[in-house]
């Protein structure tokens, strides 16, 4: 049954989205955390075909062209998980939404524009009304601010935050090709990177280098500047003028080529033989402290990151209201370890 839910059992989440690789994901780990999952989204067959699937679970159809429909998708719903990308379209819509029922809102969105809108439109708003809205609570995003966060520890300020991606391999789901490409034609085809304090848009090739990984993945060869949602969440509320992230090459070939397969299940949870490291440095001077966290199936590991935040939102263990990362609403080394055993988390501090 997972962690004791307490004063959240039997709570209602709508998950909009829910009949996607990850909604799927997040709704099998409402129903194992006791929370009563509201299946949502704007395909109505695909919904019941869900619903046939996970029996005594309520169907709500709902799309963000029409305020009405996420109006009835939400009533009476005590949360909303956002699982239904490309963000850019539904992020926020489904904000809006749960602004006028009062409600939480948690996404999981990796796309780095949408997750800057958020923060962007709603801060003001979500904070006078009260209201917490945490995006990018995913692989993406999420877990690595988690990650920075804690190996920040008692600093107030650092010179350079990096994000090391060490993925086995990455099949894309559909979402995320679709998510890319909104991406890619909102910067025109340009890329992103977090320097000296502010996002800057730039046309420089990748460049390759090796970074050290942990054993027993070892050094590898990552596209440096791979650029993820980290460069919004991390600045959001940590005091460091650099954020840099990267990404395998292995993976980054597989996301670029055309014909590489979505994941399929290899294991009776449905997770993919795909298995993750991610290194968080933080460099203060000539000192370093680094948080690492280990796992498999980057798409399934978002489950338990959007259902524990919704958890600690039900049961008060947040720092602030309003439009909030994952590492400055929730106590980061806290929550890392909750996540336990979908991820394992090590903590270095020199």
């Amino acid at each position: 049954m997972g962690l004791a839910l307490g004063p959240g059992t039997g709570r209602t989440v709508t998950v909009f989205g829910a009949y996607g690789h990850t909604g799927r994901f997040v709704v099998a780990q409402l129903r194992k955390r006791g929370f009563v999952p509201l299946l949502s989204g704007r395909d109505a067959g695909k919904l019941r075909a869900l619903a046939a699937s996970e029996p005594g679970l309520e169907v709500r159809p709902a799309s963000v062209d029409d305020p009405a429909s996420l109006d009835r998708a939400l009533d009476g719903a005590d949360a909303v998980i956002n699982c239904a990308g490309p963000f850019a379209v539904t992020a926020a819509p489904v904000i809006e939404a749960a602004l006028r029922a009062g409600i939480p809102y948690v996404d999981v969105a990796a796309e780095i524009e949408a997750n800057l809108d958020t923060f962007t439109h709603f801060a003001d708003r979500a904070r006078a009304a009260g209201v917490a809205v945490v995006p990018a609570m995913a692989f993406y995003g999420g877990l690595g601010d988690l990650l920075a966060t804690a190996a920040m520890g008692d600093w107030t300020a650092a010179d350079e935050a990096t994000i090391a991606y060490g993925l086995s391999s990455w099949h894309p789901t559909p979402g995320t090709r679709t998510a890319g490409a909104v991406s890619g034609e909102r910067r025109g085809g340009r890329r992103v990177r977090y320097t000296q304090g502010r996002l800057e848009y730039h046309d420089d090739a990748p460049t390759l280098l090796k970074w050290p990984f942990p054993d027993p993945m070892g050094t590898r060869e990552v596209v440096a500047e791979f650029t993820m949602a980290d460069v919004v969440t991390l600045p959001s509320h940590l005091s460091i003028p650099e954020v840099r992230t990267h990404m395998a090459s292995e993976a980054a070939r597989d996301l670029s080529a055309p014909d590489t397969p979505a994941p399929t299940a290899a294991d009776d949870n449905g997770r993919s033989d795909q298995t993750f490291l991610v290194e968080a440095v933080i460099r203060s001077g000539h000192t370093e402290r680094r948080a690492v966290a280990r796992g498999r199936d980057i798409y399934v590991v978002t489950a338990p990151l959007a259902v524990e935040a919704v958890h600690r939102i039900f049961t008060g263990r947040t720092r602030t209201l309003g439009v909030a990362s994952a590492g400055e609403v929730f106590d980061a080394p806290d929550f890392l370890r909750a996540l336990s055993p979908h991820i394992t988390v090590e903590l270095h501090y020199s």
